[in-house]
């Protein structure tokens, strides 16, 4: 484990996280740590709180509108059958949303289900490492800062 690994989100915060793709108003849009399925991506909510329901409304709607952009940037860049999104903060104790690009690729009782019915065999293996991608990364980050772009026009 880097690291940056040990605090993500202060990591991004000054600058060291290399899976870092955006500043978004609700918090860091990072690169997901493994590949297997392509445009994996995390929003990590900032300032860190516990929970969604420590934010206000006001903070709840941008952090989900956020959440959804980054789909949005998954969409374009990777054609996928649909974007899965998993906020759950059993491990990781602070927001965060888990987001998914599926595919019609992946076998019929994997597809259908949460991502973590994949072995951790088949998930872990070098070639889903995150610096394998570096072009998708950069691909998802180039849609993302468009589509923030649209979503923010009064705000550059």
């Amino acid at each position: 484990m880097q690291p940056w690994q040990l605090d993500r989100i202060n990591s991004c915060v000054r600058g060291e996280n290399p899976t870092v793709m955006a500043k978004m108003k609700s918090g860091y849009a990072v690169f997901g740590d493994i590949q297997f399925l392509p445009g994996y991506c995390v929003l990590l909510g900032y300032p860190k709180v516990f929970s969604l329901n420590e934010l206000s409304l006001a903070e709840r709607s941008q952090y989900i509108l956020d959440t959804t952009l980054i789909g949005d940037a998954i969409i374009k860049v990777c054609n996928p059958l649909r974007i899965n999104y998993a906020t759950l903060m059993n491990t990781d104790p602070y927001l965060h949303t888990h987001i998914h690009a599926r595919y019609d690729w992946e076998p019929e009782e994997f597809r259908k289900g949460p991502t973590w019915w994949w072995s951790k065999e088949k998930l872990l293996r070098p070639e889903h490492d995150w610096q394998q991608f570096e072009e998708l990364k950069q691909d998802i980050t180039s849609a993302l800062t468009e589509i923030m772009n649209q979503a923010y026009p009064y705000t550059k």
